[in-house]
């Protein structure tokens, strides 16, 4: 694909992620936590200890919180503070991912890969809420690809301050996840030693200001509660089985699921994706979002698979195409998932979900060349995000709406656990219950 049609893919996508963000309120019980935290910090002007109404916090490294205090300090508003600079890290990896890939892999590759993860279905919906997952997944993908493409000293300290960065998005975790990039660095020691020096400098500070400030309270709390035990024992109930992940990663890349019947080579990306895929599979806790640092390896290899394949490609994009039309439809039972749980809600597409996708995939089964096919499934795509962020977006559940209408004064009892953490955020403060 020439640069011009990747100009123009990537402004699209540009409007799709900073559009809407500010039209449902702030969402479940982490994102109002996160963005709570992020405004004290700001206010507080002490970047250094997360606080939560008035006591320390120790689940989540400050990255984050960094990220919604400067937007804050910007008056951006309760929901956009938190949300636009995740929004923009979140688009601007894409454009990362594809200018460090096409030297190696390719032009075309390289654009399929991020059209791919851009109007994936997990990228683009952490890279609407304020959570940790986006932050952790593009700085760590980053460091990755760094040691993956480029050689040098300048690139090796990039890769190590990256790293770094990801340690104060989500502790250990990428950490571990860095292990397998060991074997192409054992001939590249200088840079290895580069990497760890840098990553240290860049998160060891703040370890150490939270241990001297807090010691084994900090420390019990962070790595043991936070780490082990969130690893090793169902203790903090998101106990799952281990083939959870493999459904989850299919649902991930959608409506690009279908391309995964081309991959036929392996590479190193591969390797990776194999290690982290069994590494989470292995946690007895086990979450969507923790999928999404496996995404950009993965639309590395599908990018690859769909640039390589001879004509079974176009069919591929034909079934793509049909899954972006129907996704509004899919999507319009979200409200209700969100609410009761996927297994407990009534899932009765509109009629209108099955003509739309068909309609969608004429145009793209009479293009003959592959790359304006997957140009124009990339826009059905973004349309279709589009259309979810207008109708489906304000639907969901927020405490947002009961904070403005009655702006109470205490929760009443029986309240959403949900949205207690939301009408704190609003409230500005720890509410009490109702009598």
């Amino acid at each position: 694909m020439n640069s011009r049609l990747a100009l123009l893919l990537f402004a699209l996508l540009f409007v799709v992620y900073l559009f809407g963000l500010s039209r449902t309120g702030i969402l479940g019980p982490d994102e109002p936590r996160y963005a709570a935290i992020g405004r004290e910090m700001e206010v507080t002007g002490d970047f250094v200890t997360p606080v939560l109404w008035g006591k320390p916090w120790f689940e989540k490294p400050p990255l984050l919180y960094w990220m919604t205090a400067a937007a804050t300090r910007l008056r951006l508003g309760p929901e956009l503070a938190p949300r636009l600079p995740v929004a923009l890290l979140g688009w601007g990896f894409i454009v990362f991912l594809w200018w460090i890939a096409k030297r190696e892999l390719g032009g075309e590759a390289a654009l399929y890969a991020a059209c791919m993860l851009g109007t994936s279905a997990l990228w683009i919906a952490y890279s609407f809420v304020a959570v940790t997952d986006i932050p952790l997944s593009a700085t760590f993908c980053a460091a990755m690809l760094i040691v993956l493409y480029r050689r040098g000293i300048g690139w090796a300290c990039a890769a190590g301050v990256l790293l770094g960065l990801a340690a104060l998005a989500k502790g250990l975790v990428p950490l571990v996840l860095f292990a397998p990039m060991i074997w192409p660095l054992r001939r590249r020691f200088r840079e290895l030693v580069l990497i760890g020096t840098c990553g240290l400098l860049t998160a060891a500070p703040w370890y150490i200001a939270m241990t001297a400030r807090f010691g084994n309270q900090f420390l019990a709390d962070f790595f043991w509660k936070q780490h082990f035990q969130r690893f090793a024992t169902g203790a903090l109930a998101h106990v799952q089985p281990w083939w959870f992940y493999i459904p989850v990663i299919l649902g991930a890349i959608f409506p690009w699921t279908p391309v995964f019947a081309l991959v036929r080579r392996s590479s190193f990306l591969i390797v990776w994706l194999a290690f982290a895929f069994v590494f989470f599979s292995a946690s007895k806790n086990k979450l969507p979002g923790y999928m999404l640092p496996l995404l950009p390896p993965l639309c590395l290899v599908l990018g690859v698979a769909l640039e390589r394949a001879a004509k079974p490609a176009r069919w591929v994009l034909i079934a793509a195409a049909f899954l972006a039309g129907v996704l509004p439809g899919l999507a319009a039972v979200l409200p209700e998932a969100l609410r009761q749980g996927l297994t407990h809600s009534h899932f009765a597409p509109p009629w209108w979900t099955v003509v739309v996708a068909v309609v969608v995939v004429v145009p793209v089964a009479f293009v003959r060349n592959r790359r304006f096919a997957a140009a124009a499934v990339t826009a059905l795509a973004c349309a279709a995000i589009l259309f979810i962020k207008v109708v489906v977006a304000p639907e969901l559940v927020s405490a947002r709406r009961a904070w403005y209408e009655t702006k109470p004064n205490c929760i009443p009892a029986g309240y959403d656990r949900n949205l207690e953490y939301g009408l704190d955020y609003y409230a500005k403060r720890e509410l009490p219950r109702c009598p």
